[in-house]
């Protein structure tokens, strides 16, 4: 059943979210307040690397079956379902999540609604916003209780994005106990391609939907807190962590995913979701409960102290000068995003130690530029390369696992690499001349 629906916010989560929903076979308007951003949609460019999304972006822009607007007023009278996908950064100076924009959303639209309409939220909100949301909606709206407010949040990882929003491995829906109306009936209409592939729908209540994505992105990052934490006690002991995730993997309770050692996790959500589930588990005068989460972040950090640490040992002691090739940008691969990502922060600081860095990434540069503009940055990995001290790959892209060790080595001045990602094939390097120090393994 074609729907239309709207999408308030275009970023990464929004402009995503809206070329999915065409694709599945609704009418779609995406909402922006910045113009340039609606113009650049509207010719079907996508300003962020996504694979797949600006083919399935540009398919839907020339089939009339995704437009964008910034006209609130516009959007609110075309669609009856309204989805929030716009973001919740983390305040500046506090740990708890920015709802400026969320509410911002709901003051501009719920005022317009003069039908029965859905409004399903997507941004990933401390626990009970949505209740506060909802409160306010049928407040305002001049329809009153037909205008009705659920949580369906999103789980896409970057890189697979356009996957995870076309055959999503579960959908959530929080609806508001007291006043369900339409909310489920509507949220299985717009999925319905999802639902007859069998795909698990739990719908539960809005303060369960809400916590079921900061508990996922917990639990994600505490599994790499731990691997990393792992790795410190093998360093020390001479153990090899890659292996011992191997062996721990195989137990169907623990699985291998997420065990991979290196720099640790980055980006727009771990990070900023977990400081966040801790703040308002303060709030609520929980916070005893996540205190561990406290440990996690900091093992998360101390990571990326110890590749700086371990560069400055393996050029002897001073990065003053030391010539060194930082291989990755991004926080992980097939994304541009270098928001707190390990990689650019390591390098970001061999520079500030007097480092003379050179750093590369396939996608991330202008982001990357933007954020440390005095950051020397390459064409590609081996003009990075060149006369280097010491070789750092920060970020698992594909061509930096497939590079050639005898051809690296060729260019480089000393044949020295920290596999932060623990990523290369390890005794490929060895034999071809490298010291290579995997982080939580031997060091050649």
């Amino acid at each position: 059943m074609t729907m239309r629906l709207s999408v308030f916010g275009t970023g990464y989560l929004g402009a995503t979210h809206a070329a999915g929903m065409a694709e599945l076979g609704h009418e779609v308007i995406g909402v922006d307040i910045d113009p340039a951003k609606i113009e650049r949609l509207a010719r079907g460019e996508v300003p962020f690397f996504e694979p797949g999304l600006p083919e399935l972006l540009r398919k839907h822009v020339e089939s009339g079956r995704l437009r964008f607007t910034t006209d609130a007023a516009e959007a609110v009278d075309f669609a009856d379902v309204h989805f929030i996908g716009v973001g919740t950064p983390q305040k500046k100076g506090e740990y708890a999540a920015d709802m400026r924009f969320v509410d911002s959303v709901i003051e501009t639209i719920a005022p317009l609604l003069t039908r029965p309409a859905v409004i399903l939220g997507k941004s990933t909100v401390p626990v009970g916003t949505a209740a506060r949301l909802a409160a306010r909606v049928r407040e305002i709206a001049p329809v009153g209780e037909d205008a009705q407010l659920g949580w369906n949040p999103e789980f896409l990882r970057e890189g697979f994005a356009v996957e995870d929003t076309l055959r999503p491995d579960r959908l959530v829906l929080g609806v508001d106990t007291e006043h369900p109306g339409r909310i489920e009936e509507v949220a299985r209409q717009v999925y319905a391609d999802a639902l007859a592939r069998e795909t698990p729908m739990v719908v539960t209540d809005l303060a369960t939907a809400e916590l079921v994505k900061v508990s996922a992105n917990a639990f994600l990052a505490t599994k790499i807190s731990f691997i990393n934490a792992v790795a410190e006690i093998c360093e020390a002991t001479g153990a090899d962590v890659v292996d011992l995730a191997d062996a721990i993997g195989y137990d169907a309770r623990i699985g291998r995913k997420f065990l991979g050692a290196g720099l640790g996790f980055g980006g727009g959500c771990l990070p900023k979701d977990i400081r966040a589930f801790m703040a308002r588990a303060d709030e609520l005068g929980t916070g005893h409960a996540l205190r561990f989460l406290r440990e996690v972040d900091d093992v998360n950090l101390r990571r990326r102290d110890h590749v700086v640490d371990l560069a400055a040992r393996e050029v002897g002691g001073s990065l003053n000068g030391a010539r060194i090739a930082v291989l990755g940008a991004a926080f992980k691969p097939n994304s541009d995003d270098v928001r707190d990502s390990p990689a650019l922060d390591i390098s970001g600081r061999l520079h500030l130690a007097g480092a003379d860095v050179r750093v590369f990434d396939p996608e991330a540069m202008p982001n990357a530029a933007a954020i440390w503009p005095t950051l020397p940055f390459a064409r590609n990995a081996e003009e990075a390369c060149a006369e280097a001290d010491l070789v750092i790959v920060a970020t698992e892209w594909k061509e930096f696992r497939e590079l050639d060790p005898a051809v690296v080595g060729a260019a480089v001045s000393q044949r020295t690499v920290i596999d932060g990602r623990n990523c290369l094939p390890a005794q490929a390097w060895i034999d071809a001349g490298w010291r290579y120090l995997g982080l939580g393994r031997y060091a050649s």
